[in-house]
């Protein structure tokens, strides 16, 4: 029978999951897949069929599964919110919810709009960016982002907005530089991109922490974030952290900028909220932003149908308190020191490799066709794809993307198991991937 579904992929066959359990998922040939990437998105961080999880989300169905946040709150909504402040850096004090990440990052910009104008400084409305960046699928979110292979079609010159340097060390750093040095000198662009600004226009800088699927887990240089942080006070500009994909404890912090000693004014969370198991996202901001809409109109008019979803709540408090209970960041921690290791041994000297790089369990190969020109594959030799491919075949899922250098040219894959992932299944993920490689790049040459 033909599908009528409109499929993200509609020029291939994609087999149909019946069953996951744990880190594992299978499909309706039977055919058994290691979830190598958190089921391809970084998103259930806590595996398949977690018995709390499905209690939980079976005790709230049999109370109330939805009702519109303009009219009610509700405990799973009220215990969320204080579940997450309670853990969040200090001055992040109130949670807004939303369907998923890219919804958040939309919430997270027209907040700062909004704060704006509810502050009198009506006059910014800049926001700036980094280049090869990705915040999300809509219009704005990809105007803010700077994924040209997913934005082209959708973005008119018109909302464009300035970018400056990504933290990509692998080929911008140059050689008479530290890491240090090198993160000071690419801060520095956001000065400069502010001043280059009309006085007050600026409203809002927004990076990823970690990056995650545009350029496959970019890290920032020692100092990169204090530096950034630095600017933005002194700017009057707000600082927007995305960890819709490196937050909550994917990274082996339970926030991924604890590790730089930075705090956001807004800090954006998603995929590892519910992990999966029900659609949701987050923005937790300070009080001033708060307090400013508050005391003003007294209504975001940023909302949507589903912010504050109950059911979604339900789902999202219990997988919190799940990574809490059984002690997950530990595992995290030591999963992704034998993850480093079995990927060092396998391709640190692979001709094809060029770098890996990442925190924690997210973890970035960036393919080359050279590993010591660092040249990339050009791109109608389709390495992606064939990759993709080659790993689907391995039984392994994980994120396969081009346009990594700059939208367009070069390939990685983002490895992000499951914060439940085992020794063995760590192991079998290395040996899967290397086989997915040898078989890709072999068709290739």
């Amino acid at each position: 029978m033909t599908s009528k579904v409109f499929h993200r992929k509609s020029n291939v066959l994609l087999p149909k999951v019946v069953e996951a359990r744990g880190a594992w998922c299978v499909d309706a040939s039977g055919k058994w897949y290691l979830d190598g990437g958190s089921s391809g998105a970084g998103l259930t961080c806590l595996g398949h069929g977690h018995p709390a999880v499905m209690e939980a989300v079976q005790d709230q169905l049999r109370k109330i599964s939805f009702m519109h946040g303009a009219l009610f709150t509700s405990d799973p909504l009220e215990e969320l919110a204080q579940e997450l402040i309670d853990h969040a850096p200090a001055g992040l004090d109130r949670a807004f919810f939303t369907s998923g990440g890219s919804e958040a990052i939309e919430a997270a910009l027209m907040m700062t709009r909004q704060y704006a104008v509810e502050s009198g400084q009506d006059g910014r409305r800049t926001i700036i960016s980094r280049r090869n960046s990705f915040h999300g699928a809509t219009v704005m979110t990809l105007a803010v982002g700077d994924a040209g292979n997913r934005k082209r079609p959708f973005v008119p010159p018109s909302l464009e907005t300035p970018k400056i340097a990504p933290t990509y060390a692998y080929r911008d750093k140059r050689d008479d530089e530290s890491l240090e040095a090198y993160g000071a000198r690419i801060a520095d662009e956001l000065e400069q991109a502010i001043l280059r600004e009309a006085p007050g226009a600026v409203l809002a800088f927004i990076a990823e922490t970690v990056v995650g699927s545009s350029s496959g887990a970019l890290t920032p240089p020692p100092g990169y974030l204090v530096r950034i942080r630095d600017i933005c006070n002194r700017h009057g500009v707000l600082l927007i952290l995305d960890e819709v994909y490196c937050g909550l404890g994917r990274t082996g912090h339970l926030h991924a900028c604890q590790a730089d000693g930075v705090v956001p004014d807004i800090l954006v969370v998603a995929k590892g909220l519910a992990a999966g198991y029900a659609p949701i996202g987050a923005v937790l901001v300070g009080e001033a932003l708060h307090d400013a809409i508050a005391g003003g109109s007294g209504s975001f008019k940023g909302g949507f149908t589903h912010s504050g979803h109950i059911l979604s709540c339900a789902a999202a408090l219990a997988v919190q308190r799940t990574v809490r209970r059984e002690g997950l960041l530990q595992n995290v921690v030591k999963q992704a020191q034998r993850l480093e290791a079995r990927l060092a041994e396998r391709f640190a000297q692979h001709p094809n490799i060029g770098e890996i790089r990442g925190r924690g369990l997210m973890r970035g190969l960036e393919i080359v066709a050279d590993r010591i020109s660092k040249k990339p594959f050009d791109a109608t030799e389709k390495i992606s794809s064939r990759l993709s491919q080659a790993c689907m075949e391995q039984g392994l899922l994980c994120n396969v993307a081009s346009g990594t250098i700059d939208g367009t040219r070069g390939e990685h894959v983002l490895l992000a198991p499951p914060f439940i992932v085992s020794d063995e299944e760590i192991d079998e993920l290395t040996a899967r991937l290397a086989a997915a490689l040898d078989n890709a790049l072999g068709r290739a040459r």
